[in-house]
């Protein structure tokens, strides 16, 4: 079955994201905590070739200003040979500090928006991110 990986250090923020993924139509959501145990927990699953790996992984820390980006980094070389997509999400960004999670291995990045409606649509995003990674040769399997 598939699942979405979140790595989010804040459990409110952890939960109402994932009630909003499930909402539009995003499968389980796998939480893994702060980084160092999201970390812990992407190596545990991605070095086991026959574990149900996620479909997706999503970070959402907020520990300190980089710490999606420092995460990031650190798990490139981890998810690199599993295929395994890595979105961010982050305050509003300018173009280059966007291009920042490109280079450190984001495949997507989303916004934080304290606003309902403009959060909602970023959570929409995701699913639809999601959705359009799948691989073809996954269905029916």
């Amino acid at each position: 079955m598939p699942y979405l990986a979140l790595v989010d250090d804040d459990q409110h923020s952890a939960f109402l994201l994932t009630r909003m993924l499930l909402a539009h139509g995003s499968p389980r959501v796998q939480c893994y905590g702060c980084a160092a145990d999201g970390r812990q927990a992407l190596a545990d699953v991605l070095s086991d070739p026959v574990a149900n790996w996620p479909s997706l992984i999503i970070v959402d820390l907020k520990s300190h200003s980089g710490a999606n980006l420092e995460f990031v980094g650190s798990i490139r070389a981890l998810v690199g040979q599993t295929g395994v997509p890595v979105v961010v999400m982050a305050p509003p960004l300018d173009r280059q500090e966007r291009e920042a999670f490109y280079e450190a291995g984001a495949s997507e990045v989303f916004f934080r928006h304290a606003e309902r409606d403009a959060y909602r649509r970023e959570a929409a995003g995701i699913v639809s991110f999601w959705a359009r990674s799948q691989r073809l040769d996954a269905v029916g399997m």
